[in-house]
């Protein structure tokens, strides 16, 4: 009921709706950010199943697969954390770039315009990780800005005494590499480590923080090459002034 979406805070409407007597306006699943074929798809899954463990189906499948002896005869219960799950699994099968232009309007309406491929390379990394494209917008600010601070309880854990010092290094190797591709990027890091002797997670944990802020976010090569060689450096420069 509308009642039970306004309190648990999910859509009831499939558009957003604006009631003509109070002027109230109730969000719908397409301003919510779910799939056409998510809305489907849960909705069929509401009163009827195909006899088997298959959740994730197209119209055609549904159509195929569909029974009326296999509905159920008790009411439907709506699972607002199953509509999220089936909206993460058909937007993990959706074009990236068309999820990328849903992406760079969302930021857009924040103020930020994005170049389409960009917006494209950002979707591929991280849409594993959302339900809902919108949840891209805050999850993946540090990939257009630097962060502004460092979360307290991460710093503590992987900041290490001489977590500067190392940083400060590999600002100089990173500083000389012929190329910034990823690859190249890799297998310098990587050999320098080797010869330093130092623990690999050690440094690309605090490399992290040093680019993201916090502990979060898909590999380090795929951060440092998307935002480029110079704001690399200026973020990991920042940083060991910062935090020392």
């Amino acid at each position: 009921s509308k009642r039970d979406g306004d309190r648990l805070g999910f859509p009831v409407f499939p558009l957003e709706w604006h009631d003509p007597k109070t002027g109230e306006i109730s969000s719908g699943y397409r301003e919510s950010g779910y799939l056409p074929g998510a809305v489907v798809n849960m909705l069929a899954l509401l009163g009827w199943n195909p006899g088997n463990d298959q959740e994730i189906m197209s119209l055609d499948e549904m159509v195929r697969l569909f029974d009326l002896t296999k509905c159920s005869r008790a009411g439907a219960r709506f699972d607002q954390v199953k509509a999220a799950w089936v909206n993460h699994e058909y937007l993990q099968q959706a074009p990236n770039n068309e999820l990328a232009k849903t992406y760079a309007a969302l930021l857009a309406v924040e103020g930020r315009t994005v170049n389409l491929d960009a917006a494209e390379r950002v979707v591929a990394l991280m849409k594993g990780r959302v339900n809902f494209v919108r949840e891209l917008v805050p999850l993946c600010a540090f990939f257009w800005e630097a962060p502004s601070a460092y979360d307290e309880k991460t710093a503590k854990k992987r900041w290490k005494p001489d977590s500067a010092q190392r940083m400060a290094q590999l600002a100089d190797l990173l500083q000389a590499l012929p190329s910034f591709e990823i690859d190249v990027q890799e297998q310098a890091v990587k050999a320098w480590v080797e010869a330093e002797g130092a623990k690999l997670g050690d440094i690309m944990n605090a490399w992290r923080l040093t680019l993201v802020g916090e502990g979060k976010g898909p590999g380090m090569f795929d951060i440092s090459a998307f935002i480029g060689r110079d704001e690399t450096l200026r973020r990991m420069r920042r940083a060991i002034e910062i935090l020392g």
